[in-house]
């Protein structure tokens, strides 16, 4: 039975709908301490600790008292099935045999009506705007749900982006990766200071514990064929342009270069599709982001050169990663060294300096070269990535993920897990508010379920890493005391719980208290001895930065 919702705006005219009886319905946080605590000693393990808890209280019980409500209104819509079905014949217009409606009774003008069905019988459409970790989950959860039809593009099916490639733990269980995606197990990582002094890190790691090392192109690839062989639809463009809905119930129109069409040479040839939801995962340049007036974010540049080494040096990086921190190899973030299947990553990333990340580059190698002497650069990758979220992730029937949406975390700079998982959130709100593709989602459905349960369980992840990111990046003394602090084992335990399983693993507050004091002495040790950051000037592209 077609029932009215109070959500939905009355149609004007008529509106095809599949029964004789239109029922009306009637109108119906953890601790902050330890957070502070975290923040004032620059605890890294308590920044990825406060995955999911720190925000509970306040945030929690509004989504749910907003929540509640909306279904409480579904509620009584269903109980108001029984108590109207009795309606008259003169409540219903007969449409004439042949009219353009599937069905014989449409419902007039002064009726709310929930749209349970296209009017031409059709299946409703959702496109999944980039098919990165991002959008391929979203595009596996609506694949699965056979009452609507689901489009993933992507411009590149072999794209290879510039990106660490970590992944935690608890990511390859939750999203069922094979063994085959992941190119190393690292196990042990030397975090190395300004005056390259040396931590080891990984003590307290378990036998089967480990932070898997990926190439994105094989990731993604994975994850994309997964979401394919589901029954995702994949088209091979690149998408120029989207017209956003005029009407209440109309369509996206994407404009798109089709790839596939092997007809039209390398080109592609220009297309247009018409879309129900749009899911925009098409990464930091999202163009669903401009199309719904989502707003700009401040964005750093990741550089990174693949390089082939020798069977000896490869052999080093078995299972270890390096992480270097300067003002030499970044003003504001770190430099790397990520082993892959058979070459390392090397790379750095700045937000307030990227007209010269040519230079800091370069230090990264030379700060390396005794492991990467001999090799062979075979790939150069750049890419802009967010550093914060965007300010509207949701407009209308379209939705943000990943990248699109800014979720990539300050001072580890973690964007895969988050992705994915955000994708994966998007699409099962959605899909349960479209209830077997009976009816689209409104904007503030969507906001109260995916936005609402997305910011609950990981925004004060993002608030304190950014957060740690300003004080232990700004100075050379900062990151020398970030380092020393790394060699705790206490630190290391709750970071690496943390990180790998995305849940907090607890702190002791006695361990904390100490722990502040070491940090304290660290700083003012390293403000004493270590030299000063070396200044630089870019006024035209500081006034490019929010």
């Amino acid at each position: 039975c077609a029932l009215a919702d109070p959500y939905f705006p009355k149609m004007h005219g008529y509106s095809a709908i599949e029964t004789a009886s239109i029922p009306r319905s009637s109108a119906k946080r953890r601790s902050l301490w330890a957070f502070a605590a975290c923040a004032l000693v620059g605890s890294l393990c308590f920044a990825l600790a406060s995955t999911s808890e720190l925000g509970n209280g306040v945030r929690a019980r509004s989504a749910q008292s907003v929540r509640a409500a909306s279904h409480g209104g579904f509620a009584a819509t269903s109980a108001a099935q029984g108590t109207h079905r009795g309606l008259l014949n003169d409540q219903l217009t007969k449409m004439p045999k042949g009219s353009q409606y599937h069905c014989n009774w449409v419902a007039g003008a002064d009726r709310m009506v929930s749209a349970n069905a296209k009017a031409d019988g059709s299946k409703y459409r959702i496109g999944v705007i980039g098919g990165g970790p991002a959008g391929s989950c979203a595009a596996e959860v609506f694949a699965k749900e056979k009452g609507v039809e689901t489009f993933i593009f992507e411009r590149k099916m072999d794209n290879v982006k510039p990106c660490g490639g970590a992944i935690p733990l608890c990511m390859v269980d939750e999203f069922d990766l094979p063994e085959e995606v992941i190119d190393r197990k690292v196990r042990r990582m030397k975090m190395i200071s300004p005056s390259n002094r040396v931590v080891d890190v990984g003590r307290t790691l378990k036998p089967n514990e480990y932070i898997g090392m990926t190439r994105r192109e094989i990731l993604d690839g994975y994850l994309r064929n997964r979401s394919i062989d589901l029954g995702a639809q994949p088209i091979n463009g690149l998408v120029t342009k989207i017209e956003t809905p005029t009407g209440a119930s109309d369509p996206y129109v994407v404009h798109y270069q089709d790839y596939g069409d092997k007809s039209a040479g390398g080109a592609g040839t220009p297309k247009t599709m018409e879309f129900d939801v749009l899911v925009g995962a098409d990464g930091a340049n999202s163009r669903v982001a401009k199309a719904i007036d989502a707003g700009e974010y401040n964005y750093a540049i990741a550089f990174q050169e693949r390089i082939a080494i020798d069977e000896e040096k490869m052999e080093y990086y078995k299972d270890l990663a390096e992480m270097y921190v300067g003002d030499d190899v970044s003003p504001d973030f770190y430099a790397w060294v990520f082993p892959k299947y058979d070459h390392v990553g090397v790379g750095t990333g700045t937000v307030v300096n990227r007209p010269q990340i040519p230079k800091y580059q370069k230090a990264i190698r030379e700060r390396a070269k005794e492991r990467l002497e001999g090799g062979k650069i075979i790939k150069v990758e750049a890419h802009p990535i967010p550093e914060h979220p965007r300010p509207r992730r949701v407009q209308n029937r379209a939705a943000l993920v990943g990248d699109a949406a800014g979720y990539v975390t300050k001072c580890s700079g973690e964007g895969i897990y988050f992705a994915a998982k955000s994708g994966r959130m998007a699409a099962e709100a959605i899909v349960g508010l479209m209830q077997g593709g009976t009816r689209l989602p409104t904007q503030q459905e969507i906001e109260d379920t995916y936005i609402a349960d997305y910011d609950r369980k990981y925004q004060a992840t993002y608030v304190v890493l950014d957060l740690l990111q300003k004080v232990f990046y700004s100075s050379n003394a900062a990151r020398e005391a970030f380092v020393e602090m790394c060699d705790s084992d206490y630190v290391q335990k709750v970071t690496f719980d943390s990180y790998l399983y995305k849940t907090v693993q607890g702190g002791n507050p006695v361990d904390d208290m100490k722990l502040l004091v070491s940090t304290l002495g660290s700083i003012f040790r390293a403000q004493a001895t270590t030299p000063k950051d070396r200044t630089f000037s870019n006024p035209v592209e500081s006034l490019k930065r929010l």
